[in-house]
Formats: C-alpha cells, structure tokens, sequence
C-alpha cells in the first residue's frame, strides 16, 4: 500500500517542508486549518500509538514545540497552537502514518476543535481509572 506521507519523504512527492533532521520531518498541510498548519512526522513509516516508539513521539513533540515557538516568533503572529494527534480512524486519522497537527492559534480565530462537544459526567470515573492504572501496569 502507498503512503502519501513516505513518498513526501522520500522526495516522490511535493510538500513545503519547514523543519527535517535524520528521524523527521515537517512540512505544511494541504488542507490547512489555519496559517501555518503544519504536519510532524517521523521519516520511519509507523501508523499510530500502537507501532510507534515513545523516543519517536517525544521527538514529534520537541519538534512540534519548535514550529509553535516559531509561529509566535514569526510574521504569523500566533498566540498559542493546538498540537494534536488523531491515533486512529476513530480519531478521525485518514491518513495512516502518524503525524502531530501543529495548527498555530490567534486570539479570536474562529476554529473550533470542540465545536459541539457536550460536557459529558462519567459516573464510574473510579472504576475507569481502575482500569487504566492495571493497564498501564501491564505494559
């Protein structure tokens, strides 16, 4: 199967690459959200949270810092940024090669990534923390 993403990295396909080093790269979304969008991703193909090594992610994050910081710095002008990972197509992920969203935020923009989410009460909360502490355990 094809990835878009490899193939940028690869050179084979175009992209406005903003920051590389030997294990990532970022480049600006085509589909941007905002000014500045950009896309962080490790140059080894991994599809999600469950193959990807922690030292990989934590480097997206350091990166994804850097391009935030920058967007403050530069003529964008930004406020603060979202930075987001969609792990999985449940997360609304389309494209299966991880990758941070770092999207960078002015005070009064108008995106919204919780437009419409309620405000929702779990009332087992301690039974689900529970859960997730033996979990955590067993990894």
């Amino acid at each position: 199967m094809s990835c878009v993403f490899c193939e940028i990295v690869a050179g084979d396909a175009p992209a406005i690459r903003v920051y590389e080093d030997d294990a990532h790269l970022a480049f600006l979304d085509i589909r941007p959200m905002v000014r500045g969008h950009t896309l962080v991703i490790p140059k080894a193909h991994s599809v999600d949270m469950t193959d990807t090594p922690a030292q990989t992610l934590a480097g997206m994050m350091a990166i994804g810092q850097r391009v935030a910081l920058a967007a403050r710095a530069s003529g964008l002008h930004a406020d603060g940024s979202n930075l987001v990972i969609n792990d999985g197509k449940a997360a609304f992920q389309t494209v299966f090669h991880i990758h941070l969203h770092v999207a960078p935020r002015r005070r009064g923009d108008k995106l919204s990534f919780a437009k419409g989410v309620l405000l929702r009460r779990d009332p087992d909360r301690e039974r689900h923390g529970r859960l997730l502490r033996e979990a955590i355990e067993g990894l």
